[in-house]
């Protein structure tokens, strides 16, 4: 079987170019002083209430940070305030005290582009973290397309927002590689001709990129591993 070679690398921001997201969460659990299986809780009967995930809402901009923290609030015992719970901090202050760079995946998506790759950020993402995700990495070095679910209006793992980033590139599905730590959206990649790997260490990650792309003739460099 002759396969087409991989062109554009696609990555995801939280869990991949960040520490994983149970860290942050965890560490966010601790800062607001509410027990992490209490605070999984809230969040899921805040599901169930209105019908879809506080998180989803706000990566796509249906709800502000404020609103999906009071839907939280409302579910947590002892008719805890914003007050209470954040003093008079954006909930993304204290979510990114404790998210940190993946410096190592930075390094190897300069390295994919000294090869001569496409790369690009596909990502559930948030508003108002906005400025504080984009400080944290140089976007306009490492990426030819960033789309972002909180300016979409549509988040992974739905095809349409992979269609926009396709359209975006430009590249046809089987010339992208993807890269998420959540197997439901790397099987809405694959679904779409995309050849997807999922993510658990970085170095386990750079170790099936580096053999996926060589085993489709790419470019990449022999010396950068």
């Amino acid at each position: 079987m002759t396969f087409r070679p991989i062109t554009t690398v696609v990555v995801d921001y939280g869990g991949v170019l960040t520490n994983p997201l149970d860290e942050t969460f965890e560490a966010f659990a601790r800062a607001v002083d509410v027990s992490l299986p209490e605070l999984r809780q809230a969040f899921a009967r805040a599901a169930q209430r209105h019908g879809s995930s506080p998180m989803a809402d706000l990566e796509t901009a249906r709800c502000t940070e404020r609103e999906m923290v009071e839907r939280v609030l409302a579910e947590l015992p002892g008719g805890r305030t914003y007050a209470d719970l954040l003093g008079d901090e954006p909930f993304g202050e204290v979510w990114f005290r404790a998210r940190t760079v993946n410096e190592r995946l930075v390094r190897f998506l300069r390295e994919l582009r000294q090869s001569g790759y496409r790369t690009a950020l596909l990502t559930n993402n948030v508003k108002e973290w906005g400025p504080r995700w984009r400080a944290q990495l140089p976007v306009d070095e490492l990426f030819d397309a960033v789309v972002d679910s909180s300016e979409e209006g549509v988040r992974k793992p739905e095809p349409l927002i992979y269609r926009r980033l396709l359209e975006r590139l430009p590249a046809a599905a089987h010339e992208c590689l993807f890269l998420d730590d959540l197997e439901e959206n790397c099987q809405a990649a694959s679904d779409l001709g995309m050849l997807a790997v999922h993510f658990t260490t970085t170095e386990e990650a750079v170790d099936q990129i580096v053999a996926l792309l060589r085993s489709r003739g790419g470019a990449y460099g022999r010396s950068l591993v």
